[in-house]
């Protein structure tokens, strides 16, 4: 049920800062994230997550995997542009695995590392031991 990563809906490589919000989710780098609504880098052009089959993103939805989504400055989920800058559906922008190891996503928190993003690397460093 994982997304492949397909060209952006606004056909054209985005470099933006992006509103996300961290969801509910087993994914060891967002634990200490839940609820929080970041700002991030976006820089891409295949950014949209595309279902392999009809109902996949539901599907992870329902089971609490899609770790991060795009929103807006009110805290809705972002379907269009440009607060959903790769138009991906329910603004999913990453997912995880059921036990939380594996984490996909789009958005770059590694080039804001002075910033509020940096609780995804200490969790996981947490994780490791």
């Amino acid at each position: 049920r994982w997304p492949r990563f397909a060209r952006n809906r606004s056909e054209q490589f985005e470099a933006r800062r992006a509103l996300v919000e961290v969801r509910p989710s087993p994914s060891i780098f967002f634990r200490d994230l839940v609820g929080a609504r970041l700002g991030i880098v976006v820089s891409h052009g295949e950014g949209r997550a595309a279902e392999r089959a009809p109902g996949d993103l539901a599907a992870l939805a329902a089971a609490g995997q899609v770790a991060l989504g795009f929103v807006d400055g009110h805290g809705r989920v972002a379907e269009r542009y440009p607060t959903n800058p790769n138009g991906s559906p329910g603004g999913v922008t990453g997912v995880t695995t059921t036990d939380g190891r594996v984490t996909i996503l789009m958005p770059h928190p590694e080039r804001s590392p002075r910033s509020d993003w940096r609780a995804m690397f200490h969790s996981a460093r947490a994780w490791v031991g």
